[in-house]
């Protein structure tokens, strides 16, 4: 397995994307707007890969004054359970740090809250409603770059 950062413009990005649309908006019965893609412009992408089959993908957004947004974190279903998520989240607060970030945020689906808050991430404010589902805003500070 690999883990390889990427652009939108980059050939990994549609390999993300069609896994996002996959686990994170067909249950919703959501797809992507033209918004939703021109986000993703500007953000780094992040996936792990086996030979060219994606994994996992996740994107970071930055957020102004030291803090980025981890979002639309996916795995695929058949890589649940085996810690590719976990390695996924770390790669991206490494990465973050290097970048110079110092708070590594998120808007956590309510059943991924457990997840985040068991790699230290913290719930910042109360229960909130997003795409029809109930969200945490969750955050961790992130360590200096040794």
């Amino acid at each position: 397995m690999e883990i390889r950062t990427f652009r939108q413009s980059d050939p990994e990005y549609l390999l993300s994307l069609l896994l996002r649309y996959k686990i994170l908006r067909i249950p919703l019965g959501l797809t992507f707007s033209a918004a939703d893609l021109a986000r993703d412009k500007a953000d780094v992408h992040i996936g792990i890969f086996r030979g060219e089959e994606i994994l996992a993908t996740l994107t970071l957004t930055d957020s102004g004054r030291g803090s980025i947004q981890m979002r639309q974190v996916a795995v695929d279903d058949a890589e649940q359970g085996r810690g590719i998520g976990k390695a996924l989240a770390r790669y991206a607060e490494e990465y973050a740090k290097k970048e110079g970030f110092t708070i590594m945020h998120c808007h956590a689906r309510a059943v991924a809250a457990p997840f985040y808050k068991a790699l230290g991430y913290e719930t910042i404010g109360a229960e909130f409603i997003e795409v029809g589902i109930k969200h945490y805003h969750m955050q961790k500070k992130l360590g200096a770059v040794l």
